[in-house]
């Protein structure tokens, strides 16, 4: 019999809800830009979104990205609207 590992769970910074790390989008600030991190693979402190542009605007609104980034300043969203805009509807990313 072969265990089952389970899969890590986060909070996701717009709308608050829990969810399993596959169905999030993984987010990472550098030079004060914002980066989509599909592949959880880049260095630094993540933050979690569901790849939906109404919980990526809530966060926004909320300022829960340089909060749950721990970095001061305005940051920059481009790329990350540029990425859920080329992710097919329902598709799984990573």
């Amino acid at each position: 019999m072969v265990a089952c590992r389970a899969e890590p769970v986060r909070t996701c910074i717009g709308c608050r809800s829990r969810a399993p790390s596959s169905d999030l989008l993984r987010i990472v600030v550098d030079s004060g830009e914002l980066l989509p991190d599909a592949r959880r693979r880049m260095r630094g402190r993540g933050a979690h979104v569901h790849p939906d542009r109404t919980c990526v605007d809530l966060a926004e609104r909320r300022k829960a990205f340089p909060r749950a980034l721990r970095v001061s300043g305005p940051l920059e969203l481009g790329q990350v609207r540029r990425y859920l805009e080329r992710l097919p509807m329902g598709q799984k990313f990573g």
